[in-house]
C-alpha cells in the first residue's frame, strides 16, 4: 500500500511529484483545500486526517475521514488517530492536557498505523512549551504496539523506534510503502 503523508507545511503542494498513492494521510495544520489539491494531484483513493493545533474547529468535509479516536480499515490495515497538541495556552482548538489524552486512549483499540498531530513524549519533541509530546502516546504505543506512528507538529522529518513501533515525524511530505 502506497501512502503519502503530509503535515504542517502549506507550501507542500508544488513540491510534490506526480504520483499515485492509495492513501493520503494528513497529520494536521493544513487547510482542507490543500489536502484536496494534494489528493487530486496524487490520484489517491482514500484521505485520512487528524486536526492540528492550528486547524479550525470545523469538521473535515467529505471525503476526508477524521481519524480522531476512530478506527478505519483499508485493505486489512487498521488506521486510528488522535488530533491536537499539548495545551500550551488557555484557549484554542485541539489542545489537551496529558491526563485528558490518557483518559481518551485508555479504551482505544490497537491499530496498525496510529496517526497523530503531536509526538510521543521525549520522542522528537522540542523543549519549548509548545512542541512537547504526550506521555499518554508512549503508554498507548507500549500497550497497543502499532507497526507505525505518523505525526506532525515538530516541524522536522525524523524517525525513531519506540519499542516495536516505528515513529515517523513528518514536515512537508513523505511517501511510504507499507504491507497490506
Amino acid at each position: 500500500m502506497n501512502l503519502l503523508i503530509i503535515a504542517d507545511d502549506e507550501s507542500v503542494g508544488p513540491q510534490l511529484p506526480d504520483c499515485n498513492v492509495d492513501v493520503l494521510v494528513s497529520c494536521g495544520d493544513l487547510p482542507d483545500e490543500l489536502i484536496f489539491k494534494v489528493a487530486e494531484k496524487c490520484h489517491c483513493k482514500e484521505i485520512l486526517a487528524v486536526k492540528g493545533n492550528h486547524d479550525s474547529s470545523a469538521a473535515f468535509p467529505a471525503p476526508i475521514r477524521d481519524l480522531h479516536l476512530t478506527v478505519f480499515q483499508f485493505r486489512g490495515v487498521k488506521f486510528g488517530g488522535f488530533c491536537g497538541s499539548w495545551k500550551y495556552k488557555p484557549r484554542g482548538n485541539y489542545l489537551f492536557e496529558n491526563a485528558e489524552v490518557e483518559k481518551f486512549l485508555a479504551g482505544f483499540p490497537a491499530v496498525d498505523i496510529f496517526v497523530t498531530h503531536n509526538s510521543p513524549r521525549l520522542v522528537h519533541d522540542r523543549e519549548d512549551d509548545v512542541h512537547l509530546g504526550f506521555a499518554a502516546f508512549n503508554q498507548y504505543l507500549e500497550r497497543a504496539k502499532p507497526k507505525l506512528m505518523l505525526h506532525g507538529h515538530q516541524h522536522e522529518n525524523v524517525e525513531s523506534l519506540v519499542g516495536s513501533t516505528r515513529v515517523i515525524g513528518i514536515y512537508g511530505y513523505r511517501q511510504l510503502v507499507v504491507s497490506d
